[in-house]
């Protein structure tokens, strides 16, 4: 859907990941809708296993989300080797409490495979990708029903 930046957060000191919407699709009122659900989405969610937004808004009518800047590689990447049970077992329990934190928020993530499953540096696997997330049973995560809202 977009292309994502490594920036640095001067106000925070850190550094952080921009993900810009991409320009044809910037034009597109259900592209970003979806834009703004996933960062909906995943904000929502506050659980070391899921990636987190610090914020989102538009500049210059360009959507954009501002994440955690994670360093590492995806699952599908480290399955490219075997990899010890002890490791893929950590890995599925981390797995299971990120689903689990999404699914008490009413978030069901729709897209899991191992292309949206990070493995940072530490190793601590990220739930990614909310970009076709259903917002199910909470009021406070599940926007309005309007046509056409923009995030502002």
């Amino acid at each position: 859907m977009g292309v994502v930046y490594r920036a640095r957060d001067t106000r925070l000191g850190r550094d952080v990941a921009v993900k810009v919407l991409a320009d044809n699709l910037a034009r597109s009122v259900d592209a970003v809708r979806r834009f703004e659900l996933e960062a909906r989405a995943a904000s929502a969610l506050d659980h070391p296993n899921v990636m987190t937004i610090y914020d989102v808004g538009t500049y210059d009518g360009v959507p954009y989300q501002v994440c955690e800047l994670l360093e590492g590689r995806t699952l599908r990447e480290c399955l490219r080797a075997p990899l010890p049970p002890e490791k893929l077992l950590d890995y599925a329990v981390q797995f299971a409490g990120g689903l689990a934190a999404a699914h008490s928020k009413g978030v069901v993530h729709r897209d899991l495979k191992p292309e949206n499953l990070f493995i940072t540096l530490e190793g601590r696997l990220k739930i990614i990708d909310f970009g076709i997330a259903k917002l199910v049973g909470n009021p406070a995560v599940v926007p309005p029903r309007q046509g056409g809202s923009r995030i502002r």
